[in-house]
């Protein structure tokens, strides 16, 4: 049944080794790229209910010969990872340790002084290290697959972040006179049309470049953008009393969270990150959908508050 699986994805080449354990083998595949879903998919299929097996996908820099281009009609798919190593990639990302704690402080004092003192580059320097972007996709890949244990440890990942950057420059205004002259520190009160749009390309950016295994570390800076830096400040503004402007603040974060969310989720969607068997379709269906409306609900009327109160308008105080 195996063999069949295999022989179904035309790979390239494939061999059956014997091993030490009678009751055991070693198939390995070599198929052209696009089709590992298909093998995957196929020899899950075949090995479902048995015990004791296991896949492992293992990247080919380099072959010789030449191989030969495939015969019209059966042209080599768009490449795109697995499901399953973009699962791996995501679920690690999206744990809470106490690295991603670390790391999340540290991000917090650059970008809060940064943000107080109008510096550009302490900002820009805060994002790149802001491990925000795991959480992020890890909410959208668990709504994608209708997988709950990832939607849960997502949740919780991405809830400890803000709330620890929220602690942490909430803290930090109390050390740190605070300067409402800065233009950094006042941008994040402004909520404007143009952040959604930020936000949006961020999250789109970042789903596709896992999908296409490519590295997201720059997209993670666009992520970043989008939640540290209104997150700080809106600690920021609490800690000196300037109540309308952390509203304002959490507002821009709010919306920026729920627009990141939501993008993710259709390029996961239109990319076709879904899982194998229809029942955990129709799990993954549901998820999808409520978190869609959720988000969509959010961003709505996130926009309509922006638009009736001329929230984008600059904030200047005294």
């Amino acid at each position: 049944m195996v063999l069949r699986a295999v022989k179904a994805s035309e790979p390239v080449d494939y061999y059956v080794l014997e091993t030490e354990q009678k009751d055991r083998r070693l198939v390995s595949v070599f198929v052209r790229e696009g089709v590992e879903q298909t093998l995957m998919d196929n020899v899950q299929s075949a090995l479902e209910g048995a015990n004791g097996w296991r896949i492992s996908i293992l990247p080919i820099e380099a072959t010789a010969p030449k191989l030969e281009e495939p015969k019209p009609g059966k042209e080599a798919k768009s490449t795109q990872a697995t499901r399953e190593e973009i699962y791996s990639d995501v679920a690690s990302g999206a744990r809470f340790d106490r690295n991603f704690f670390i790391m999340v402080v540290l991000s917090t004092i650059v970008a809060a002084i940064g943000l107080n003192s109008d510096g550009v580059a302490a900002v820009i320097g805060a994002m790149v290290i802001a491990p925000l972007l795991g959480p992020v996709l890890g909410f959208s890949m668990g709504a994608a697959l209708g997988d709950f244990a990832m939607l849960k440890r997502a949740t919780v990942t991405l809830a400890a972040g803000i709330g620890t950057a929220l602690a942490c420059s909430l803290l930090l205004s109390f050390l740190l006179p605070i300067d409402l002259q800065s233009h950094e520190l006042m941008s994040r009160a402004e909520v404007r049309l143009d952040g959604l749009a930020l936000a949006m390309a961020a999250g789109g950016a970042a789903a596709l470049s896992l999908t296409r295994s490519q590295s997201a570390a720059l997209v993670g800076v666009m992520v970043a953008a989008a939640l540290l830096p209104p997150g700080a400040a809106v600690g920021l503004f609490m800690g000196a009393g300037e109540w309308a402007l952390a509203l304002r603040a959490c507002l821009l974060l709010a919306l920026n969270v729920a627009a990141l969310i939501l993008s993710a989720l259709i390029v996961f969607r239109l990319r076709r990150i879904r899982p194998r068997s229809w029942i955990e379709q129709k799990n993954a269906n549901r998820a999808v959908l409520l978190n869609a409306l959720l988000s969509g609900f959010v961003l709505i009327v996130s926009v309509a508050l922006i638009l009736y109160l001329d929230l984008g308008n600059k904030v200047s105080i005294g």
